[in-house]
C-alpha cells in the first residue's frame, strides 16, 4: 500500500497566484510529485507584500500554498527549455496552468503539444473567464475581487446603502482551486476506468456564479431579485434572525431559527407576530437593541442549550491561538531557508489510510532545478542551459 493517496503521480506545475498553487497544493499534500515551473526570478507572487512585508524574502501568501512541490527555475521563451519541459512532461500524469488563454499553446506548451508526448496527459487550465468567452477575448483580468464583483457576490454583501462588500478573503480564487484539484481527480479515476486523458478547465467566474447556486435558483424560480437588509440581515436571500448582532462586548452571531423561538429568549416575545421575511429589519432592531445589553457568553449560554445555532464573532487572531494552543494538525511548522522556523495551516483533508505529509518546505527559486533535469537530460543538455542562462 502507498504511504500516501497520491503516491505515483506527477504534476508539471505552471501555475501562479492563488488558482493554481492552492489547487496543486493540495494535490502535492496528499502525495503526488508536483513540479512547480518558475520564472528565473520566481512566481510573481514571492514578491506580493502581506501587511506591507514579506517572510524571510517571500510573500506568506506564497508559503501558504506552495509546501511539498520542487522548483525549477527557467527562462519560457527559449526554445531549449520548452523542449526540456515537453521531456518533463512525458514523465508527468498532469499538466496545469492558469496563464490567460493561448499563452502556453502560443509557446508550444498546449494541450496539443503535451499530448503528442503523452497521449494520456491531463491538461488542467484554470482561467478568470474561461478560454473562450466574451471577457476572455476581450483580453480581461481574472482576479477576485473583480470576479466577486462582475459575479454580483460582492453585490449581496453588506446592509443596504453600505458600498457593495466583498468577502474578507479570496473566496473565489479558493473555490476555483477546489474545483480545479477535484477536476483533476476526476480525470485521473476516468484515465485509470476508461483509459483516456483530457483536457480539464475551471474559471473564476463560472465558480463565482455556481456558488450562488441557491440564491440564483430563488431569483430565477421564484421571480423576484433578492436585495441586501437595510439592518444587515446575514444574507440578502434570508429570513432573520440570521445575522451579526452586537453585544455589550462584542458580537454574536445567529443562524436560522424560529422568531418565535427566539423571541421570549431574547426578551422579544413580540417578534413572533411579525414576518420573517417581510419585516427582516425590524426584527433586526428590536432583537439587537437587547443584545447589546449583555455580555456574548451570557447570550451563548441562554441560547445554545434552547437549541438555538449561535456563536461568538472571533478575530483570526483568536481562532488561530486556540488551534495551536489544542495542538490542532492544522498548524503546521516548517523551516524556511531565510526565514527560519515558520507555521502554514495544513492539509484540511484527512485519509484514514494514506494521511497527507509535510515533505519539502516552501522551495526556494529553483531549487530543484538540477534535480529535476537530472531526471530526464542528460549532464551535457542541462550544462547548455545553463550556460545559455535559460535555467537557474
Amino acid at each position: 500500500m502507498p504511504e500516501q493517496a497520491l503516491q505515483g503521480i506527477r504534476v508539471l506545475d505552471f501555475t501562479q497566484m492563488m488558482l493554481g498553487p492552492y489547487g496543486t497544493q493540495l494535490l502535492a499534500d496528499l502525495g503526488a510529485d508536483v513540479i512547480k515551473v518558475e520564472r528565473l526570478d520566481g512566481e510573481w507572487e514571492r514578491g506580493l507584500h502581506m501587511q506591507g512585508e514579506l517572510v524571510g524574502g517571500d510573500s506568506a501568501a506564497f508559503l501558504a500554498m506552495n509546501r511539498n512541490k520542487r522548483s525549477v527555475a527557467v527562462d519560457l521563451r527559449s526554445d531549449a527549455v520548452r523542449d526540456a519541459l515537453l521531456e518533463i512532461g512525458g514523465t508527468c500524469d498532469v499538466v496545469v496552468e492558469n496563464f490567460r488563454p493561448g499563452v502556453l499553446a502560443r509557446r508550444g506548451l498546449g494541450f496539443e503539444d503535451f499530448r503528442r508526448v503523452n497521449p494520456d496527459i491531463i491538461y488542467c487550465s484554470g482561467s478568470g473567464w474561461g478560454q473562450d468567452t466574451r471577457y476572455a477575448r476581450e483580453n480581461r483580468p481574472g482576479q477576485d475581487l473583480l470576479i466577486q464583483s462582475m459575479s454580483g457576490l460582492a453585490a449581496n454583501g453588506g446592509r443596504a446603502g453600505d458600498p457593495p462588500t466583498p468577502a474578507g478573503t479570496a473566496i473565489v480564487d479558493a473555490a476555483t482551486a477546489l474545483n480545479l484539484a477535484n477536476g483533476i481527480l476526476a480525470a485521473l479515476v476516468a484515465r485509470l476506468r476508461h483509459g483516456v486523458g483530457q483536457r480539464v478547465e475551471v474559471d473564476l467566474y463560472s465558480t463565482a456564479i455556481s456558488l450562488q447556486c441557491q440564491e440564483i435558483s430563488s431569483m430565477v424560480n421564484q421571480g423576484a431579485e433578492f436585495s441586501r437588509s437595510t439592518e444587515g440581515v446575514g444574507q440578502a436571500w434570508l429570513d432573520a434572525p440570521f445575522g451579526i448582532y452586537r453585544t455589550a462586548d462584542g458580537w454574536l452571531a445567529v443562524a436560522m431559527a424560529p422568531l418565535d423561538v427566539v423571541g421570549p429568549l431574547f426578551g422579544a416575545p413580540q417578534v413572533a407576530e411579525l414576518d420573517a421575511w417581510a419585516d427582516r429589519d425590524e426584527v433586526k432592531r428590536i432583537l439587537e437593541a437587547r443584545t447589546a445589553q449583555r455580555p456574548t457568553q451570557d447570550w451563548l449560554d441562554a441560547l445554545l442549550p434552547a437549541g438555538v445555532w449561535c456563536a461568538r464573532v472571533r478575530s483570526t487572531k483568536e481562532a488561530v491561538d486556540e488551534l495551536r494552543a489544542d495542538g490542532s494538525d492544522l498548524i503546521v511548522r516548517t523551516r524556511h531557508a531565510k526565514a527560519g522556523d515558520i507555521e502554514l495551516i495544513g492539509c484540511p483533508i484527512r485519509l484514514s489510510e494514506t494521511p497527507w505529509q509535510l515533505r519539502y518546505a516552501p522551495p526556494a527559486v529553483g531549487e530543484h532545478t538540477s534535480d529535476v533535469l537530472d531526471e530526464v537530460l542528460s549532464a551535457e543538455q542541462i550544462e547548455r542551459l545553463r550556460a545559455d542562462g535559460a535555467v537557474a
